[in-house]
């Protein structure tokens, strides 16, 4: 066996596996309502093209419910947005949660928040009821994305934690298709309620699987002390014939200190919620065990060393959402429908396999061009196809808007979608790391938030004030252009530079 594999065995893809439904399901509730949308809010009593099909099937619910719940465009985005403003409130409190309490408590508790927000949104007869069951999905999808790649990042061999970090994104997408095809099918009658349904499955199946699931050994032996536990968790998870000794030796032989990968992980949201003093810098000690003084949330923004990586940072997250890639995850197939050469539900399916495909097949390609050469090109791409979307349906043109739409996509894959989040990580040293991190996760969230709620209030208001469809799409397209000066001027490139210090051209003082 190759050595890069000889510690992947059958038991971590398990761990994998069952770790990765929290991401699934993180995109799968950011895409349930797309395509029934018409469906829940009593415009269309079905967009299904499969009539027949589900006609056979006639899933529903056992107890009587009401097929559709009347909601005006502000109310359904309201219904949409407060996901993320749950998913802010989640990533917030995850890390120091994981850190005190473990990373396995902390993922029974996401499928807890799952499962008690797909339960709620099912069964739901009201616009606030929907709203609730979307908040407490929410808190669970955000909390996944801090405490997954975390454990991940401590069950996964040290030379492939790069390839399993991508699992995260990879789940997200496969959450995604998964119920953008069950839309396809069951977007009908009361049936959409069986969409929101099979998220509660999901979750308990979470919740199961994570009884085969180990504490990382990492955070029980550091945070514990059971370095006798940790050990032999580990040597379950590599394998009998593994060697461990040199992951054991990173954890300070269980003296409660962290490895400097997984301090960096932690403190990422840990150090948000604090504002210690910091000291001058520096040169570090050598060493794994070097000690570090972190900023906090406020010192790193008022610090004139860091806030150029701020502003970074919070600009390309910016980028991200506003150049429109959630308009078509989110809203595709309400806003696609009858401009189309076919059904906007299956259209919106193949976008989520080329999503899924490009964001696979891009992954190697930060580590090979460059980062900032990635995201200029995803955003160049990715406003390109936006103008030619925005003309093809203004001007009619059914089968280039369906190209424009999946070269949208595929360009966001490039560029757009992972590479702001190894940006966040790579603009500062570790004494700033935490706190960037945090205003990374803010800014992403809040993009995210406006995005949601007001993409289809302004929609409809530019259809209205000029007629036809398509002109929100001119809007993102000059987005891009900005985005594109904006991260030209002040996102510098980061590949192959060794420290924060090579990346902005500068000399470390040395008091």
């Amino acid at each position: 066996m190759a050595p890069g594999l000889r510690d992947v065995t059958p038991y971590l893809l398990l761990l994998m596996l069952i770790s990765t439904l929290g991401p699934l399901q993180f995109g799968f509730h950011l895409a349930e309502l797309n395509a029934p949308a018409d469906v829940i809010t009593c415009r269309k009593k079905s967009i299904s093209t499969l009539e027949t099909v589900a006609a056979l099937i006639k899933p529903g619910p056992s107890a009587p419910t009401q097929d559709c719940i009347p909601m005006d465009d502000a109310s359904f985005a309201t219904v949409s947005a407060i996901f993320t403003v749950g998913g802010l409130l989640g990533a917030l409190t995850a890390g120091p949660f994981a850190s005190k309490r473990g990373r396995w408590l902390s993922m029974q508790l996401t499928a807890l928040f799952y499962f008690l927000g797909s339960t709620t949104e099912t069964l739901a007869s009201s616009v606030l009821l929907m709203s609730i069951g979307r908040f407490l999905g929410g808190v669970g999808a955000g909390a996944s994305t801090v405490i997954v790649p975390l454990y991940i990042s401590e069950v996964a061999p040290p030379a492939r934690r790069g390839f399993f970090g991508a699992f995260t994104q990879i789940s997200i997408n496969v959450g995604i298709l998964f119920t953008q095809t069950l839309g396809y099918f069951l977007s009908h009658d009361n049936a959409w309620r069986w969409i929101l349904g099979i998220g509660v499955i999901i979750a308990l199946a979470q919740a199961v699987g994570l009884f085969l699931v180990p504490e990382s050994p990492a955070w029980t032996a550091t945070a514990k002390g059971d370095l006798t536990k940790a050990r032999r968790i580990l040597q379950r998870i590599r394998g009998k014939q593994s060697n461990i000794d040199e992951e054991v030796e990173a954890w300070g032989q269980g003296d409660g200190k962290l490895s400097t990968e997984e301090e960096g992980l932690l403190t990422r949201h840990e150090s948000a919620l604090s504002d210690t003093p910091a000291t001058p810098l520096a040169p570090q000690a050598s060493g794994p065990r070097s000690e570090t003084t972190h900023l906090g949330f406020v010192q790193v923004v008022r610090d004139p060393l860091y806030r150029p990586a701020i502003i970074a940072v919070v600009g390309i997250m910016f980028a991200q959402q506003l150049c429109g890639i959630n308009s078509i995850i989110m809203y595709s197939v309400s806003l696609l429908q009858d401009l189309l050469p076919t059904s906007s539900a299956l259209l919106t399916i193949i976008i989520s396999i080329v999503n899924l495909g490009m964001t696979m097949a891009s992954s190697p390609l930060p580590d090979r061009f460059g980062r900032k050469a990635c995201l200029l090109l995803s955003i160049v791409g990715q406003g390109s196809s936006s103008l030619a979307l925005a003309l093809s349906i203004v001007f009619g043109i059914k089968i280039l808007s369906a190209i424009s739409v999946l070269f949208f996509v595929g360009f966001f894959a490039l560029g757009l979608g992972p590479v702001p989040f190894i940006l966040a990580s790579e603009l500062v040293g570790p004494e700033a790391v935490g706190a960037t991190q945090s205003w990374a996760l803010g800014a992403n969230y809040a993009a995210t938030f406006l995005v949601a709620y007001l993409f289809p209030i302004i929609n409809t208001a530019l259809n209205n004030a000029l007629g036809g469809a398509g002109w929100v799409y001119f809007l993102f397209a000059g987005f891009a252009l900005i985005f594109t000066g904006f991260i030209s001027r002040n996102v510098p490139e980061t590949k192959d530079k060794k420290d924060a210090d090579e990346v902005w051209g500068r000399v470390r003082r040395v008091d």
